[in-house]
């Protein structure tokens, strides 16, 4: 019997925290004022406001995208021979919509037996295994954590698309961290254009 999947429920907590406040916020009003508010809702807990799964899906990638605005604007500020256009997009996940991902950039480099290979970067507020072939992640970390991540493109018969190029070291991954420093140099050394620069981006 298949096994029924989780669904989840999201509330606004910043709202509700600031209509009930702890019990030192009300000292401390009164230790201001001189006056402690008795109004009805101070003495009855108010109702968590439940978000729609589009609006935690908005929220989510609110963050998402400035955190990849933060991550490129750090990767281009390294050196002006390495420059990558910003090109941030994201996607959540259909039912689970406080994970997420964000693309930052794409591009073309040479690494080891690999030509010209097309490329692009990701970032996600989650850690999980590339996944095959229609499924992008598989093994999804139930833990709070994150992940970069880098894989081969190559475009796919329908216009615009592209697809992970798996013919790349066998899955299409050039590389997958949850180490934003080591995420940065990987990405530097694959916009290096010389070997000087790349011993500078590795000592790092």
């Amino acid at each position: 019997m298949q096994q029924q999947q989780t669904k989840f429920r999201y509330y606004d907590a910043v709202a509700y925290k600031r209509e009930n406040p702890p019990k030192s916020a009300v000292h401390t009003e009164f230790l201001r004022t001189g006056r402690i508010d008795r109004t009805p809702d101070n003495w009855s807990p108010s109702e968590k406001r439940y978000l729609s799964y589009a609006e935690v899906a908005e929220r989510t990638g609110r963050k998402l995208e400035r955190a990849g605005t933060v991550t490129h604007d750090r990767i281009n500020g390294f050196h002006r021979s390495i420059q990558f256009p910003k090109l941030i997009f994201h996607r959540t996940l259909t039912e689970t919509p406080h994970l997420g991902y964000c693309h930052i950039t794409v591009a073309n480099s040479s690494f080891a037996d690999f030509q010209n290979v097309q490329w692009a970067f990701y970032m996600a507020n989650f850690f999980a295994e590339i996944g095959e072939e229609e499924q992008f992640f598989a093994g999804i970390s139930k833990k709070q954590s994150r992940m970069y991540f880098a894989v081969a493109i190559t475009p796919t018969d329908h216009e615009g698309r592209l697809t992970i190029d798996r013919k790349v070291r066998g899955n299409g991954v050039i590389f997958r961290t949850d180490d934003p420093k080591l995420a940065m140099k990987n990405v530097l050394m694959l916009g290096a254009r010389n070997e000087a620069l790349r011993k500078i981006i590795s000592a790092l």
